[in-house]
């Protein structure tokens, strides 16, 4: 797929916010491919429904496949960025499961290297201003 032209069309991805309730506060799930972390998201294919790409999205970064959406589908958008791209986020919960970094056959490796369950102080620090944005987003619906 082609960046859209300066004030395009912006390609839009979808994604999930995932946390996992403890006992210490609630722990997010980011992912790192190289330097940059983010939470598990992708671009939506033709025709696809956003909340069903950020599930298989979701599915095919992390391994995990049980979410609870018990906020509902609520979801943010953040602002434009690189190539004209927009990024939408649904929070949800992913209590069960163990992650993994599945190969992705298109690149013949994992889009990530690393993964971590964190606490929000912890992403804030990792993120950058954009995705802070989304974090303070969740941190308004689960309580960080």
């Amino acid at each position: 797929m082609k960046p859209p032209l300066p004030g395009g069309d912006p390609v839009l991805s979808a994604g999930v916010v995932p946390v996992r309730p403890t006992s210490a506060g609630p722990r997010f799930l980011v992912l790192r491919a190289f330097r940059y972390w983010d939470f598990p998201k992708g671009e939506i294919e033709p025709g696809e429904d956003p909340l069903a790409a950020a599930r298989r999205e979701f599915t095919e970064e992390t391994g995990l496949v049980e979410l609870d959406f018990r906020w509902g589908e609520l979801f943010v958008e953040t602002e434009r960025y690189g190539h004209g791209k927009i990024a939408r986020y649904y929070l949800a919960a992913a209590a069960v499961g163990d992650v993994t970094l599945p190969v992705n056959p298109r690149l013949g490796r994992p889009e990530h290297h690393e993964y971590r369950w964190i606490a929000a102080a912890e992403a804030d620090a990792l993120f950058n201003a954009r995705l802070r944005k989304v974090l303070a987003w969740a941190c308004g619906h689960v309580g960080c």
